[in-house]
């Protein structure tokens, strides 16, 4: 995917984004290589996906999520 040109460099916490009204899950994780962004949720009609980050913020990766999405036991809503 094309970077925007000037682009900023954008620092993101882990965390989990439920959206109640249309049903997607974006996970938020953070590695010692960059960042993973997992899309889940019963909406995707061809299967959760995953999107890999460089350490630089490019796209490093994405694809089809293997395994299936599992909600963390420490997840609580705000």
């Amino acid at each position: 995917m094309p970077l925007k040109p000037n682009g900023l460099v954008c620092n993101v916490r882990e965390q989990i984004v439920e959206d109640r009204a249309t049903g997607p899950i974006l996970q938020f994780e953070c590695s010692e290589h960059g960042m993973r962004l997992v899309i889940a949720g019963k909406a995707l009609p061809f299967g959760n996906r995953e999107i890999i980050f460089d350490a630089d913020g490019r796209e490093a990766a994405a694809g089809t999520l293997l395994g299936e999405f599992r909600r963390p036991s420490w997840l609580k809503g705000v």
